[in-house]
């Protein structure tokens, strides 16, 4: 007998409450739907349903039967999506919104080779830093920068990227290098104003998490303001390290005090379900892993 289907009609009679009820959504007798929950039951040794003339309910090993088949049968569905949806041509208006600084970076090279491999794709991007709904604003996929362990939308991980403490060398002349975090609070800081932590900013030094409260001299919503501020000497910022990789690199900014990490963050293309993803999304984060995921980028 077909497991799947008695896992599917075992579910049915838990979600409908009753054997006849689910025998009506599933297009089978009463009869069927009861026999197919019986020889289960007798092939699992267990039974999985308390039944009385008024209710059924689930004894406790059929709680973990049902939630561990439910998962099952999700799974079941979404790979058989995932293939229908593969199977079509991505076509159509694809809307993305991406945090600005990354967008033009890393993003806008890149929607060329996308529109050649997917010519029927037209593409609207946004570039925001604000956090967008994506559901309520219209939006097919989002990249995100963050921790995303208690989002609720559904998640690609594409690469990794930290925050680096750097100033210019111009500053750290004239006003000292710091050595410990707690001294930012007397230094020049430039602050991000979609920094979650606002301008409480965190690290993980040698002997366990560290913390401090600056003071910033200048506020901005702008990733690449910050970068400039700091260019000119205007005080120390904290920043991604796919903004500030180069300067670095160079020589024109001086990543402060390496042996207190603060924290690294995924990126993460969004979007708002995984049940019947559309060929164009498929294809755009088929696309996105592919490049993120070349051997020698660093973000």
């Amino acid at each position: 007998m077909d497991r799947f289907l008695e896992m599917q009609t075992f579910n049915a009679v838990v979600d409908a409450g009753s054997f006849v009820k689910a025998a009506d959504a599933l297009g089978m007798s009463k009869a069927a739907v009861s026999r197919y929950v019986v020889d289960m039951e007798t092939r699992l040794g267990v039974r999985l349903l308390h039944r009385t003339t008024r209710r059924l309910s689930l004894t406790d090993e059929g709680q973990i039967f049902y939630v561990r088949s439910k998962e099952l049968l999700a799974e079941l569905a979404e790979a058989e999506d995932e293939i229908t949806s593969r199977s079509d041509a991505a076509s159509g208006l694809l809307r993305i919104n991406a945090p600005f600084t990354f967008g033009v970076l890393h993003l806008a090279p890149l929607w060329g080779a996308f529109r050649v491999r997917h010519p029927n794709v037209k593409l609207d991007v946004t570039l925001a830093d604000r956090l967008v709904d994506l559901v309520e604003e219209g939006y097919d996929v989002a990249i995100r920068i963050a921790n995303l362990e208690n989002s609720t939308l559904v998640s690609k991980r594409l690469a990794t990227t930290r925050m680096v403490l750097c100033a210019s060398p111009q500053y750290l002349k004239l006003h000292g290098t710091p050595k410990h975090p707690g001294e930012l609070a007397d230094h020049a800081v430039i602050s991000y104003s979609y920094w979650s932590t606002k301008d409480e900013w965190p690290f993980k030094g040698p002997l366990g998490p560290v913390s401090v409260k600056t003071n910033p001299c200048i506020h901005t919503n702008n990733g690449d303001t910050c970068r400039a501020a700091a260019l000119a000497s205007q005080g120390i910022i904290l920043q991604p390290s796919f903004l500030v990789g180069d300067d670095l690199a160079s020589g024109a900014l001086v990543e402060l005090m390496p042996e207190f990490r603060s924290l690294e963050l995924g990126i993460y293309a969004v979007y708002p379900s995984r049940k019947h993803v559309s060929p164009k999304v498929r294809a755009l984060i088929d696309f996105l892993t592919n490049h993120f995921s070349q051997p020698g980028m660093t973000w």
